[in-house]
């Protein structure tokens, strides 16, 4: 533990995506569907299945992943399997993929002892799986959200096909290729000084403070998207701003771009639509926030999370790890 109270940088969630996306092999999916090797996680929308962990095999509890034989044999369906990607190199490599389960599938495995049904949120904040396992996951909830939202063409309407290991729809119809989307977010601390600048929205958690965020908009920057938001949001106009990192945020498919700004004025005027507050916070405040021991009961958000790496990166002086 260092003398700010924060101890080691924590690991930022759903990032250290480690396997091979192999998207030069994504037409061999029929072949890695018979690899008797395959691993595979099951996901019945906001749910993911985890089986237990060997003692003493990693800090984490559990494992989303399992092989594809047992997946196959616990209901998961291959029509709209995605390919995660490929463990390992050569003939070696070993693929992992994500399966989709029917909700009723999902209840009966639910009633035994040996799975844990629980949502990808929750996985992140207490740590249930490893933290290469839970960038599998976010890419794996991404990609089954989109092919739960692109059943139909949006050029016809025809009911489209999967190609491409999962990564791709196609229209039988009228030709069109549909492809997954992610939708950028703009996540900035505003600074001034020894003070920062957050916000509390009325869907936070009791106590929680944290950084403000909104979607880019077509014909924006990032830059230009935090700046516009933190205007809207709080009523606060910024300068310089500083790229730190950015986190994937499978709900359902963005990736949180974060910055620092410089504050150019000082008045809080807040967006009562967006915020139900917003307030300056001293350096020494907000490390109260992060180590959970602010005297009014107050909290930044989990160490998973982005906003949690900007904040401690305004306390402590330095830049996040390099992801």
């Amino acid at each position: 533990m260092d003398a700010a109270g924060l101890g080691e940088w924590p690991h930022l969630g759903y990032s250290a995506f480690r396997l091979d996306r192999a998207s030069d092999r994504r037409a061999r999916m029929p072949e890695f569907l018979a690899d008797p090797r395959a691993r595979a996680c099951l996901i019945a929308g906001e749910t993911v299945v985890l089986v237990p962990r060997a003692a003493g095999a990693s800090a984490a509890s559990h494992s989303a992943l399992m092989p594809l034989a047992e997946a196959l044999a616990l209901g998961g369906r291959t029509g709209e399997a995605c390919l995660l990607g490929l463990d390992g190199e050569g003939s070696e490599a070993v693929p992992h993929m994500v399966l989709p389960l029917h909700a009723a599938s999902a209840g009966a495995l639910a009633e035994r002892e040996e799975f844990l049904l629980t949502d990808l949120r929750s996985i992140a904040v207490q740590g249930l799986v490893p933290p290469d396992e839970l960038a599998e996951l976010a890419c794996a909830k991404a990609m089954l959200a989109w092919h739960a939202r692109r059943s139909f063409c949006s050029n016809c309407g025809t009911r489209l096909t999967v190609a491409e290991a999962g990564w791709r729809r196609e229209c039988p119809h009228c030709g069109a290729q549909h492809f997954p989307r992610t939708d950028p977010v703009a996540i900035m601390l505003t600074i001034d000084g020894d003070e920062c600048l957050l916000g509390r929205s009325a869907r936070f958690a009791p106590g929680m403070w944290s950084c403000l965020a909104g979607f880019v908009e077509p014909g924006e920057t990032f830059e230009e998207a935090a700046r516009r938001e933190t205007l809207e949001e709080a009523g606060i106009r910024t300068g310089a701003a500083r790229y730190l990192c950015s986190q994937p945020w499978p709900f359902p498919m963005s990736v949180m771009i974060g910055f620092h700004l410089q504050a150019a004025s000082r008045e809080i005027r807040i967006d009562d639509n967006e915020l139900e507050g917003a307030r300056w916070f001293h350096r020494d405040e907000a490390r109260l926030l992060l180590t959970r021991t602010h005297p009014d009961g107050l909290v930044a958000p989990p160490p998973m999370a982005i906003a949690h790496h900007l904040i401690r990166a305004f306390v402590e002086g330095r830049d996040p790890p390099a992801g």
